[in-house]
């Protein structure tokens, strides 16, 4: 599903990603460690498509990211990628339906469709019954799962996750990522999981150190 081959960044003379490859599957979580300002936030956005890269390629179902145009690579994102942050970013003045359908409404589903999908991606994870609420009448925990709930109610191909649970206590973070990876696997999806927790990364099915000589499989 996804490759990258040797793909290296640059900003200015400092080497961030250095001959980064990996090959991903469908149906598979792979954990990226490594410590903060070590490149891995910069590695979710050349994935994505969001950072170009000086060398190497990605391959997102053998099509590579950087031949694209502007336009497509937002379309790829639209429609084919789900992204969860450790700042959640659910907007503060939608209800939790309303944050939820927001992937649907970009990617002009027929109106008829798009609550059913979210309530049913809310009912996912937990949170039945809460469409209504506002953000600021959940906890750190449930708004991460609004998250989730958003980047996933398309049924995205991919899901990228940077440091989702960098905001949560260790029970709320155990809880959350456990979801995650259910729900991605259910759907037939994959993800990179960029995170600086031993514990985080454990349920990863693989797990790589992203070091100044690329990618350390662990």
């Amino acid at each position: 599903m996804l490759r990258l081959e040797a793909v290296t960044k640059r900003f200015g003379t400092r080497t961030v990603l250095n001959a980064v490859s990996l090959a991903l599957r469908a149906g598979e979580l792979v954990a990226i460690l490594g410590d903060s300002g070590v490149g891995k936030s910069t590695l979710l956005n050349v994935i994505a498509g969001l950072e170009t890269i000086d060398s190497g390629r990605v391959l997102f179902r053998g099509e590579d990211v950087a031949a694209l145009s502007d336009d497509e690579q937002t379309r790829l994102r639209r429609e084919h990628f789900g992204f969860v942050f450790q700042a959640f970013h659910v907007l503060p003045h939608l209800t939790l339906e309303q944050n939820v359908a927001l992937p649907l409404l970009l990617r002009k589903r027929p109106a008829g469709e798009i609550g059913p999908r979210a309530r049913r991606a809310i009912a996912a994870v937990g949170l039945a019954g809460r469409e209504a609420a506002m953000p600021r009448e959940l906890s750190g925990g449930e708004l991460q799962r609004v998250a989730i709930a958003r980047a996933l109610v398309g049924d995205p191909d991919l899901v990228l996750a940077d440091e989702p649970t960098g905001n949560l206590d260790p029970d709320n973070a155990g809880q959350v990522l456990r979801l995650l990876a259910a729900l991605v696997k259910e759907r037939g999806g994959a993800c990179v999981l960029a995170t600086h927790s031993t514990e985080a990364a454990a349920l990863a099915g693989r797990r790589y150190r992203l070091t100044s000589a690329g990618l350390v499989g662990l």
